[in-house]
C-alpha cells in the first residue's frame, strides 16, 4: 500500500529530484503486488489475501548475516532469505489460529513465523517449516492442510493466541519457478470470532487491507473522509492506473479483479491518495456424486477417488476438494476427514466441499454421497482340488448361493460351482451388488492329478516281541499311514509292533481314496544248523501262536513240498525229508492262517526265504 499526502510528494520532488520520484513509484508498484522484501516494510494483513505476485530477491538482509533462524539456514545467496515476502498481523481474540500458504504444487515455499512487534528483535521463530515439496503439495502452513492430507509434513502445530499479539511472517521461495502465493487464515477462532479474530486497526491505509472476494459478489470501497470535496477513482488491470470516468463519490462498487486508487481532494489541498488490491476468485461448482461402497475387509476408503467426479471439467489445480462428516464442518471448513478415511459400520453421509485454492471463501457444499459399508463375499472353499483318476472330474467352488451375489469364472461359467476334468488354475469372482453398489472377492482353485494310493511292499524287521513295520507305497503321494486303529501319521514306519495280524491303511488326504491290507507280523531265523549240537537244530516261526489255525509249508527250490506243519506246537523242522537229511541249501516256506473274514489266507509281505547250513 502507498499512503501519501500530495503536498509532501511535491516537496520530495523539488528537494531530491527525479531519482527520488522514481524510487517512490517503484515502491508503489511493489505495494500493488502485496509483496514486501523487507521485514521493516512488512505488509499488514487482517484477512485472507488475493494471489500475491511472485517474490524476487530479499532486499535488506533482515537477519544481519546470521547463518540460521530456526529451521531456515543460509542459502547460496549468502543469506537466510532467498526470494522473500514479509507480512505482519495482530490477533484480536483468543483461540486456535492457523494459516495456509497456497501455491502451485510444482514450487517450493518455506516460512518462518515470529511472535514479535519489532523487526530488530526477531529472535527464533515459533513456527517454521523448510521441507522441500517433493510430494507436490499445494499448501504449507500452521494447523491442518485444507485438503485433509494428514501426511503433509509441511504443516506445523496450531497457534493458541490471545488478543493483541503481534506476528511477523516470512515467506521464502526456493524453487526455479515463482508464480505467486496467497495467505488464508484458519482455525476455530474464526468460528467464535468471525469479525474480529484479527485486528484490522494495523491497516492504516484509507481503503483498508487487500480484498479477496468471489466472482458474483460486489465489493464496496469506502474512502469517506471528513471535509472531502471530490473523490477521483482509478483502476489498474495491468497497464497502469486509468481514471474511472464518472466515479467521484466516496464509495466505489467494484466487480473486477484489479488494483484501485482513490484521490481524495480536500478544501485545504491536504489531499490523500490510497490504494487497495481486489481479487475475485471463481466460485467452484460441486457436481453430483454417486454413492460408494466401503467393502468389508478394507480398513480405509480413499476419498480422493471422488475428487474427479465432484470437479467434473474444472481444473483440479485451481480447487481443493475436502470431505466432512458434518454439514456444519463443511461450511466452516473445520475437521476435514483424512483422504484415507477409516470406514464406519453401516451407511454414512459424507459432505463434500469444493473451494478455490486462491480464496477458500469461494466454495460449494451442495453435494454429498452415501458411503455404505457393504459386505464383501466370503470365499472359504478349498483352494486345491484333485482329479483322482484318468478321465475323472471334480466339482469346485461354492455349494451355497447368496442373494444379490453374481458369479463369474475366468473359464466363462457364471455358476457358483463348476465341474472340471482338466488340471489347471480356475478363478471365481463373486460380486455382492446392492443399491447399485458392488463389492467383490475372488479365489483361485488349483486342480491337479492325484492317483489313488497303492501298497507296493511291507518290510518287517522282526525282533519277535517288538517289531518294526515299514510300508512302501507308490511314490505319487503325499500319503498318510495308519496301523490298525492308531491315528494317521505322515511317516511310513511303525515301531513296537507286536506279532500277529494287523491292518495297514494308506490314505490320500486329497480325497482320492485309501487302501487297506491285512499283514502278518512274525519272526523266523534266516538260517539253522541241524547238526545235533543242541544249537539252532530246528527251524520254526515265532509269533504264529497269535494267528488263528496257522499252517506252515516248506519247499525246496523246485517247489517240492518237504514239510507241512499245522499249529504252533512242536520244536520245528529238523531239515529232513522222509527221514533223510537234506543238503545245505536255500529253502522257502508259505504261512497260511484264518483271516478276519474267516477265510484262509496266505501271509503277504513275509520274506519267506531261509538257509540250511551243515
Amino acid at each position: 500500500m502507498l499512503f501519501l499526502q500530495l503536498p509532501v510528494l511535491y516537496l520530495l520532488m523539488n528537494r531530491f529530484g527525479i531519482l527520488t520520484i522514481l524510487l517512490i513509484f517503484l515502491g508503489m508498484q511493489a505495494g500493488l503486488t502485496q509483496v514486501s522484501l523487507d521485514c521493516g516494510n512488512a505488509i499488514p494483513i487482517c484477512n485472507n489475501t488475493p494471489v500475491n505476485g511472485g517474490t524476487n530477491g530479499f532486499g535488506i538482509d533482515d537477519f544481519n548475516g546470521d547463518g540460521a533462524s530456526g529451521c531456515l539456514e543460509r542459502t547460496t545467496s549468502g543469506a537466510i532469505e532467498s526470494n522473500a515476502a514479509w507480512y505482519r498481523f495482530r490477533t484480536g481474540a483468543s483461540g486456535q489460529l492457523g494459516f495456509n500458504i497456497g501455491f502451485d504444487a510444482s514450487e517450493d515455499w518455506d516460512f518462518a513465523l515470529y511472535r514479535v512487534d519489532d523487526c530488530n528483535a526477531l529472535g527464533n521463530p515459533i513456527r517454521c517449516n523448510f521441507f522441500d515439496n517433493t510430494d507436490n503439495n499445494s499448501f504449507v502452513g500452521v494447523g491442518e492442510d485444507p485438503t485433509g492430507d494428514v501426511g503433509n509434513f509441511q504443516y506445523e502445530d496450531w497457534l493458541q493466541v490471545t488478543p493483541g499479539e503481534d506476528y511477523y511472517l516470512l515467506i521464502n521461495n526456493f524453487s526455479n519457478t515463482n508464480s505467486g502465493f496467497s495467505i488464508q487464515f484458519s482455525g476455530q477462532i474464526f468460528v467464535t470470532n468471525p469479525y474480529d479474530a484479527l485486528d484490522c486497526s494495523i491497516i492504516s491505509e484509507l481503503l483498508g487491507p487487500p480484498v479477496a472476494a468471489c466472482e458474483g459478489e460486489t465489493v464496496t470501497l469506502d474512502a469517506t473522509t471528513m471535509g472531502a470535496t471530490v473523490y477521483n477513482w482509478y483502476i489498474d488491470t495491468g497497464a497502469g492506473f486509468q481514471p474511472i470516468v464518472g466515479q467521484n463519490n466516496a464509495t466505489l462498487v467494484v466487480t473486477t479483479t484489479a488494483s484501485y486508487r482513490v484521490q481524495v481532494i480536500t478544501p485545504s489541498n491536504n489531499n490523500i491518495v490510497s490504494e487497495v488490491q481486489v481479487a475475485f476468485s471463481p466460485v467452484p461448482i460441486a457436481n453430483p456424486i454417486s454413492d460408494a461402497a466401503s467393502c468389508s475387509g478394507l480398513s480405509t476408503f480413499d476419498l480422493s477417488q471422488k475428487d474427479a467426479e465432484v470437479l467434473g471439467a474444472q481444473d483440479p489445480n485451481s480447487y481443493v476438494v475436502s470431505y466432512y462428516a458434518d454439514l456444519g464442518d463443511a461450511n466452516n471448513a473445520t475437521n476435514a476427514l483424512p483422504k484415507q478415511y477409516i470406514t464406519q459400520a453401516g451407511a454414512q453421509t459424507i459432505y463434500v466441499r469444493v473451494s478455490s485454492i486462491n480464496n477458500p471463501n469461494c466454495f460449494d457444499v451442495s453435494e454429498q454421497f452415501q458411503l455404505v459399508n457393504l459386505e464383501s463375499p466370503i470365499l472359504d472353499f478349498p483352494s486345491e482340488a484333485y482329479l483322482c483318476a484318468e478321465n475323472g472330474s471334480v466339482t469346485i467352488g461354492l455349494d451355497l448361493l447368496q442373494p444379490n451375489y453374481s458369479y463369474a469364472w475366468d473359464s466363462g461359467e457364471t455358476t457358483a460351482e463348476i465341474t472340471v476334468s482338466q488340471p489347471g488354475a480356475y478363478t471365481l469372482t463373486v460380486t455382492n451388488t446392492q443399491g447399485g453398489l458392488s463389492c467383490d472377492a475372488n479365489r483361485t482353485v488349483t486342480v491337479t492329478n492325484s492317483n489313488p494310493p497303492q501298497i507296493m511292499d511291507v518290510l518287517i524287521e522282526d525282533l519277535q516281541k517288538n517289531n518294526t513295520v515299514t510300508v512302501v507305497a507308490n511314490a505319487e503321494g503325499p500319503w498318510e499311514y495308519q496301523l490298525d486303529d492308531r491315528p494317521f501319521q505322515t511317516g511310513n514306519v511303525f515301531a513296537n509292533v507286536t506279532p500277529g495280524t494287523h491292518s495297514i491303511t494308506v490314505n490320500d488326504p486329497n480325497g482320492c481314496g485309501s487302501v487297506t491290507e491285512e499283514i502278518v507280523v512274525v519272526g523266523f531265523p534266516k538260517y539253522f544248523t541241524p547238526n545235533a549240537d543242541g544249537m539252532n537244530d530246528h527251524w520254526g516261526i515265532s509269533g504264529i501262536e497269535n494267528l488263528e489255525d496257522p499252517e506252515i509249508y516248506i519247499f525246496d527250490r523246485y517247489g517240492k513240498l518237504l514239510n507241512h506243519t499245522i499249529g504252533s506246537n512242536g520244536p520245528g523242522w529238523d531239515g529232513t525229508f522222509n527221514g533223510k537229511r537234506l543238503p545245505a541249501a536255500d529253502y522257502w516256506f508259505k504261512l497260511t492262517y484264518i483271516d478276519s473274514d474267516g477265510q484262509r489266507s496266505t501271509a503277504k509281505y513275509v520274506n519267506n526265504h531261509f538257509s540250511l547250513k551243515r
